[in-house]
């Protein structure tokens, strides 16, 4: 059985700067993620288009993470190890699929859509009936939710920020009941790893790994605010690709240099669809 997820994540943003807001933490927050020999190599970054959505940017990513998985993970995976990542973002709406390459059983699928209230539509990605009985919803607190000392920093606490160009922050209790502007980013997650005595607990994995990059990359989004307030896409995507290039620096500096540029494991150029 496919373990399916949805979380909200709340914003005190509108959605038309969440666009811009989205862009930047990502590029910065894939270079301070990254090191030498690991992180997120940027594979391929171009223009796409698609008949039901129109215009959107094609992303591929090699994601190096061996040393940060966990010890019985380590075990079964080589030593070189990456998670092929493909997006196709036509935001306000984006999919994301993620799998590897030496294991054809393991499939992530990722849809996303964001919308300016705080989290109160029911099925915002129009999930079948048989796919809203799987489904559990987790609404994240980019504030008070529990969150991971080693990524702590006082500076990126919403907490405490207090957004100088916007007059936004610090967040308090109730705030996504209370503040405006509001947005929620919904993102539905079909994890599958169809190998008997390890399903649940890569699966498990998975959607913890996943809950925790969105708390930490969302409360960054908005601790940098002021940092990206004001940008055109065209400023943010010139910032996307400097930072995307030291960042594939800082990865490939291990000495094999750049992975190839491959398809998923199932030999396609679009995400597997066995995670739905």
């Amino acid at each position: 059985m496919v373990l399916t997820k949805e979380y909200r994540v709340c914003m005190p943003l509108t959605v038309e700067e969440y666009k811009i807001g989205q862009l930047y933490m990502i590029a910065r927050h894939s270079l301070e993620q990254s090191e030498e020999g690991e992180g997120v190599e940027v594979v391929e970054n171009k223009p796409c288009k698609d008949d039901v959505h129109g215009k959107g940017q094609y992303t591929e990513k090699h994601i190096h993470l061996s040393s940060r998985l966990p010890y019985w993970v380590q075990a079964i995976c080589p030593r070189v190890f990456y998670v092929i990542e493909k997006s196709w973002n036509y935001y306000p709406y984006t999919l994301t699929g993620e799998w590897c390459s030496f294991i054809p059983k393991l499939n992530v699928l990722i849809k996303t859509k964001y919308e300016d209230n705080n989290g109160t539509t029911d099925n915002c990605l129009d999930l079948s009936e048989e796919e809203l009985k799987l489904r559990s919803v987790d609404h994240l607190d980019i504030a008070f939710d529990e969150f991971s000392p080693k990524h702590y920093k006082p500076e990126e606490d919403p907490k405490f920020f207090k957004s100088i160009k916007t007059n936004r922050g610090p967040l308090v209790e109730g705030w996504r009941e209370t503040d405006k502007p509001i947005m929620c980013s919904y993102k539905v997650v079909h994890a599958s790893f169809e190998v008997w005595g390890l399903q649940t607990k890569v699966e498990d994995f998975i959607q913890r790994g996943i809950r925790d990059i969105l708390l930490l990359g969302h409360r960054q989004a908005f601790a940098w605010l002021d940092e990206w307030h004001g940008m055109t896409l065209e400023d943010v995507r010139d910032y996307e690709r400097q930072k995307q290039a030291e960042t594939n620096e800082k990865v490939q500096a291990a000495g094999d240099g750049p992975t190839p540029n491959a398809t998923g494991s199932n030999g396609r150029n679009t995400p597997t669809q066995d995670s739905n």
